[in-house]
């Protein structure tokens, strides 16, 4: 059972490093496009930043539940 968990674990923090590169990318885009455009609309790459950082956030979540597991059942 252990076994199973950390590898669940291990795919939830290359999830979270994965859905942080896609947040970064897509800041260091919207602002690109931002500084050129200079609207004060919200922008799709705006969007899809606050998209990669909430996942970001359910992945970092779940990976804290199976940690919990982990020592729940290490006990």
């Amino acid at each position: 059972m252990n076994v199973l968990l950390v590898i669940v674990l291990v795919l939830l923090a290359i999830m979270v490093v994965v859905s942080l590169v896609r947040g970064i990318v897509a800041f260091m885009q919207s602002t690109k496009v931002d500084l050129e455009s200079g609207s004060d609309k919200v922008t799709e790459m705006q969007l899809r930043q606050n998209k990669a950082m909430f996942a970001r956030v359910k992945y970092q979540g779940a990976a804290i539940f199976v940690i919990i597991l982990i020592l729940m059942f290490n006990r």
